[in-house]
């Protein structure tokens, strides 16, 4: 029998009513089991072997696989990561008999979120996954060189796309079922280009469109790309998935006291002497859907058309551009005069290709710079492209800031756009030499990432000016985000609005909502130091204020239900894979402890230890960084320090502000002892 413990052979009580004791025993049916065991079940650390072969170790909880874990099948499949009632759940890896390996998110045993496929033939694919299949925006290498950088739906190419051959041919436009689809342009290695569109009419592949040779084409003569798509296609085959014959959640465990003597490795009623109906993974279909901020731009919205023109821009303006060649910059490229407008006409023009929107005009700001600036932070032009440009690229949060300003993020969640005023513009152009040194100089900078500075003019009655800053998204990241706090150091105002009841994962909380001391390992916390200092020193000399240091926590599970009530960190062991992504700011491992604020206080972090640690994910960097301290800013100061303490009020001279910032976040981040 599956127990050790003959007095409870009938078991009414709980796992909590009794004490966990270690157990081996060879059970009647031949599985085996090892391990810790409460009030009748596994519960705790331990293995499981069944006798096909299948064997699963890790933590339990009453009897479902819950936690960190090992399964492994008699093939020699092996999946290492989290589980949760006896399913795949979170962040693991699978590695097949064949050597396929995925290493990413699950949800109900199926790959689902962000993840990376290796596969045998030497490909690999990075990217999202839906339900067990690529969709969403990924990227796909052959062993060949080959590549595809775009949208996905079912496994299969499907939306906007960039295909790039070894040989430096290149397609890219609309895609369909592996397929091209829609308007798009073929480029040969040479510079010649082939611009048609692409369709599948009964099952024949059809396109239509104009070979436009270059200047250095060895073929003045017409070209045709279809033999790429057709008898060529072998070269961009997506491999299958390998298909598991058993799913963990579907094996069953041995148990005595049960109406049945079998029950379900993955779930089954909290009263262990009902009747137990096992759960297969298609009656909890299908997996709950990934939770998106923002409201996606179609066709109707009342920013559909900027959308477009913001698209359209993007596209002329980085494929016009060719690849930097070096880092280093002549004075002039950052000029501010250095900006170049295009125009927009619906019927398109000799440098832009027709559209369907309203005419506009576009202008890049410092061109050379912000293209310099992507190679320097290694963005991919034809992904930077692809996830500003791709089908329904863009979602508008749902309210814009103070400021004023409307924020949008891509499809893929790297890039925020956000509208500016045109004292920020002014703002950014005056500092970008100095910022370009900067983040030149430190690689592991928190400041904010700027990738490019444009402008919409529509035409007509209106003449509206739109201006635009696209920037790296701070929690654009492989855990999602539970706890998200602003920090200044400042204590006036600095409260969310909401009350507690309606606070969730996107409220962004503030320095007096703040109750937790984040504690960092020694050689993180002395680069965190260093690199606020340098950061700080940076936007004291720019003369920056109101800035801020983003925070987003990632709570991981806890060893078991209870609370952790001591500093013991989690074993490195127990989850190498996020190890190998760490740098300052991104994926970093941290403890929280949790302080008990005092009735009544207006001061940050005010408290006592209440002496509760979690391990955390932390995601941190610090934004705001284009208010300097002008006349508006200086005025509001005299005014709320007639009002208010001067020294609780964000609006203060840079150099306090920068002294007052540092101080405060030096509390707030400690190191582990």
């Amino acid at each position: 029998m599956f127990s050790s413990n003959s007095s409870n052979s009938e078991g009414t009580s709980s796992p909590e009513d009794e004490q966990t004791e270690h157990v081996e025993r060879r059970l009647p049916n031949g599985d085996f089991y090892t391990g810790e065991w409460r009030g009748g079940w596994p519960h705790g650390m331990g293995k499981y072997l069944w006798v096909d072969g299948c064997m699963y170790e890790g933590h339990w909880r009453r009897g479902r696989a819950t936690g960190r874990g090992k399964f492994l099948w008699p093939s020699g499949a092996t999946y290492d990561g989290e589980f949760s009632n006896g399913f795949m759940e979170g962040f693991g890896t699978y590695t097949s008999c064949s050597d396929d390996t995925y290493w990413g998110n699950w949800s109900q045993n199926l790959k689902h979120g962000h993840g990376k496929k290796s596969f045998p033939t030497g490909d690999y694919y990075d990217g999202e996954w839906v339900y067990g299949f690529q969709e969403g925006y990924g990227k796909y290498v052959w062993k060949n060189g080959n590549d595809y950088s775009g949208e996905w739906k079912a496994g299969a190419f499907h939306g906007q796309g960039l295909l790039v051959w070894a040989n430096g041919n290149r397609y890219e436009g609309g895609w369909k079922d592996g397929l091209p689809n829609g308007n798009g342009t073929f480029k040969w290695a040479d510079g010649s280009t082939y611009v048609g569109c692409w369709s599948m009419e009964n099952g024949v592949f059809q396109q239509q469109g104009a070979y436009y040779p270059s200047a250095d084409s060895s073929s003045p003569t017409t070209r045709d790309p279809e033999s790429y798509f057709t008898t060529g296609r072998s070269e961009f085959e997506v491999c299958p998935g390998d298909v598991l014959s058993v799913m963990p959640s579907s094996k069953k465990l041995w148990a005595r006291g049960h109406s049945k003597s079998v029950i379900s490795f993955a779930n089954f009623d909290d009263d262990l002497d009902a009747e137990v109906c096992p759960v297969t993974p298609m009656m909890r279909w299908p997996p709950p859907e990934i939770k998106r901020q923002g409201e996606t731009i179609s066709k109707g919205h009342r920013n559909y058309e900027l959308m477009l023109n913001l698209q359209l821009g993007i596209r002329h303006a980085v494929g016009k551009q060719s690849a930097a060649t070096s880092l280093d910059l002549k004075p002039s490229a950052f000029d501010p005069k250095e900006k170049f407008w295009t125009r927009f006409p619906p019927e398109g023009s000799k440098q832009t290709p027709p559209h369907q929107s309203i005419e506009f005009r576009w202008k890049d700001y410092c061109p050379m710079v912000f293209r310099t600036l992507r190679k320097l932070f290694k963005v991919d032009p034809g992904d930077y492209m692809l996830s500003i440009c791709g089908n329904e690229a863009l979602r508008e949060l749902s309210s814009p800031g103070k400021s004023g300003s409307f924020f949008y993020l891509t499809n893929d969640d790297k890039y925020m756009i956000k509208t500016m005023k045109k004292s920020e513009v002014k703002v950014l152009l005056k500092m970008l030499p100095a910022y370009y040194n900067h983040v030149r100089a430190f690689e592991n900078t928190l400041v904010t990432k700027f990738f490019g500075l444009h402008c919409v003019k529509l035409v007509g009655a209106t003449q509206r000016k739109v201006r635009f800053v696209i920037m790296g998204n701070l929690f654009c990241c492989e855990y999602p985000i539970h706890r998200r706090f602003d920090l200044k150091g400042s204590s006036h105002g600095r409260t969310t609005d909401k009350p507690e009841t309606e606070i969730d994962e996107t409220t962004t909380l503030k320095d007096l909502d703040l109750n937790f001391i984040f504690r960092l390992q020694k050689s993180w916390f002395q680069e965190f130091f260093r690199q606020v200092e340098r950061d700080s020193d940076f936007l004291e000399q720019e003369r920056i204020m109101d800035y801020s240091l983003l925070v987003g926590v990632h709570f991981l599970p806890d060893n078991d239900t209870e609370k952790r009530s001591n500093g013991t960190p989690l074993s490195e062991d127990s989850d190498l894979t996020r190890w190998s992504t760490i740098k300052l700011g991104v994926n970093m491992p941290a403890k929280v402890e949790e302080i008990v604020r005092r009735a009544g206080t207006e001061s940050p972090l005010t408290g006592e230890p209440a002496g509760e640690f979690h391990d955390v994910i932390l995601y941190f960097g610090i934004i705001d960084i284009l208010q300097d301290y002008d006349i508006s800013k200086k005025l509001e100061h005299a005014y709320k320090s007639m009002q208010y303490d001067p020294t609780s009020i964000s609006a203060v001279d840079p150099k306090l502000y920068s002294k007052r910032f540092r101080e405060f976040i030096f509390r707030v981040f400690t190191e582990e002892v």
